[in-house]
């Protein structure tokens, strides 16, 4: 059963790989007309109507020579000292989706439903065998695999998704008939086409799904991580996807509920804002409930139940860490350098979150560009979201699971996780108590530590672990022969550090 998991996982993987190729693309001056605003397409007609009706046989160069005509008009644009009339839209994506033609485009639901149906299926049938009704959690080969265990495969899984993250954010144009498969579902969820944001959250929702279920099996025995993980289930699914499409569909703005600042670094820019206040009563509850999310009930929350309550529970990060990433969990770093290099590096993207949000509020207010007339708030905005919201959090943050553990990501530059953290350490009544008594020093609780915790030196000690890295994931429990370990919250000066 497990190996016909496998022949459908890999023929579903072939079969979404060969839809790349799938389509060939025409332009006719009518796409382009109907796709860019009339402004846009009068300044780029002159400089695609070489491609006029020529049929492209790959979406590389289609789309390719697209962007490049649009590169052309911002250099002209520039010469002319007209930089504010510059095409920012991303009609290398919405140009190379409107031509295209073929297998893909006159097949999207039976694609769709074929790719994911083998996908799902595959997974599953691979899963499902491992259920153990006798007690236990059965970590065999792990360190051995070579999916695991940074080896060949686990190479290149993570090199597959790094590639995947580069292209979806940076060149979306490149996977357009990956997209185009979605239409349907985008269409019957939102009312609109598929982006490649609808790909990525739907394929990010599918992996939290599937990879819970893995999960359920695993830890079949422990109830704390059957309901914790139905818990990132059901806010992935519910709060992170569905919701969203809803509101669009609904012409209203589109919002992740549970999803805060500053890891939402997007909150307070100006567009954001405009929007929830034209959209009368919910948009103003939407920027209201956002406020109070990070101000009031981070600290509130997190006083009570820890930094659980949110990264192991809620966030969609998270999810995605403690279901797909599970695999890898085991490959966290657990020196001291890198406990200094995380201490140093995910307060530092707090520090640049917070500067960069005082700017953009300070631009939305005062309506001048830059702080002081020094700092441009745009070229923060730029960088941020460039080097922390693309990058680290998504390009190193999910490809470097098979790499460098699960958590990278919420370990090293999540600035809400640091904000978490702060809390936790200084003013919670969460903790971890350990019996140093019944310790063994088999060493589990630290291996499986997704946060590189040595948590066997706190065991040893009989000190109760109160790090603000912490998520309280509550695995190091879970793996523990001897009970040792216990997510508690008491009074804080019960505290035994």
């Amino acid at each position: 059963m497990k190996n016909t998991g496998i022949f459908l996982i890999l023929t579903a993987l072939v079969l979404w790989i060969a839809l790349l190729f799938g389509n060939t693309f025409k332009l006719t001056p009518e796409i382009l007309f109907d796709t860019a605003s009339q402004e846009h397409a009068d300044l780029l007609r002159p400089k695609l109507e070489g491609l006029f009706d020529q049929e492209h046989s790959n979406v590389f160069s289609f789309s390719s020579s697209i962007k490049n005509a649009i590169t052309e008009v911002n250099n002209e644009l520039d010469a002319e000292g007209k930089s504010h009339q510059k095409i920012y839209d991303t009609y290398e994506l919405s140009l190379t989706k409107a031509s295209g033609n073929g297998l893909v485009s006159n097949n999207k639901g039976l694609l769709f439903g074929l790719v994911f149906s083998l996908l799902v299926l595959g997974a599953l049938m691979f899963i499902l065998p491992d259920l153990n009704l006798l007690p236990g959690i059965k970590n065999d080969g792990i360190f051995h695999h070579p999916g695991t265990s940074v080896k060949w495969l686990g190479i290149i899984l993570g090199a597959l998704l790094i590639i995947f993250y580069i292209l979806l954010y940076f060149f979306p144009h490149f996977i357009s008939n990956w997209i185009i498969v979605l239409d349907p579902l985008s269409n019957f969820m939102n009312g609109n086409k598929a982006s490649q944001w609808f790909l990525y959250g739907f394929l990010y929702t599918i992996a939290v799904l599937v990879m819970g279920i893995r999960m359920l099996v695993k830890y079949l025995h422990s109830k704390y991580q059957m309901i914790r993980t139905g818990s990132v289930m059901f806010f992935q699914l519910i709060f992170a996807f569905m919701i969203p499409e809803i509101l669009t569909k609904l012409n209203m703005p589109s919002a992740d509920l549970k999803n805060m600042w500053p890891l939402d670094y997007s909150f307070f820019f100006d567009y954001r804002i405009d929007q929830k206040i034209e959209a009368g009563t919910l948009g103003i509850f939407m920027f209201v409930w956002g406020i109070i999310l990070f101000a009031v009930g981070v600290p509130v929350l997190t006083y009570f139940y820890g930094k659980r309550w949110y990264c192991s529970w809620v966030c969609g990060c998270g999810g995605l860490a403690e279901t797909l990433g599970d695999p890898f969990r085991q490959l966290s770093n657990k020196s001291l350098k890198a406990w200094k290099i995380e201490r140093w590096l995910i307060h530092a993207v707090l520090v640049f979150a917070v500067i960069m949000t005082i700017g953009v509020i300070y631009t939305y207010m005062s309506g001048n560009s830059a702080i002081f007339g020094v700092i441009d708030t745009g070229t923060l905005r730029y960088y941020y979201g460039f080097a922390i919201g693309s990058i680290f959090s998504g390009v190193v943050g999910t490809g470097f699971y098979p790499l460098m553990g699960n958590r990278v990501w919420c370990r090293f530059g999540c600035p809400l996780a640091a904000y978490l953290g702060i809390v936790q350490r200084f003013k919670s009544r969460f903790r971890i108590t350990t019996n140093g008594g019944q310790c063994i020093s088999c060493g589990n609780c630290s291996t499986y530590c997704e946060q590189g915790i040595d948590v066997r030196w706190y065991a040893q000690r009989g000190q109760d672990i109160v790090r603000s890295s912490c998520v309280g994931c509550g695995v190091c429990s879970a793996v523990c022969p001897r009970g040792v370990l216990n997510l508690e919250n008491g009074p804080e000066s019960s505290r035994n550090i």
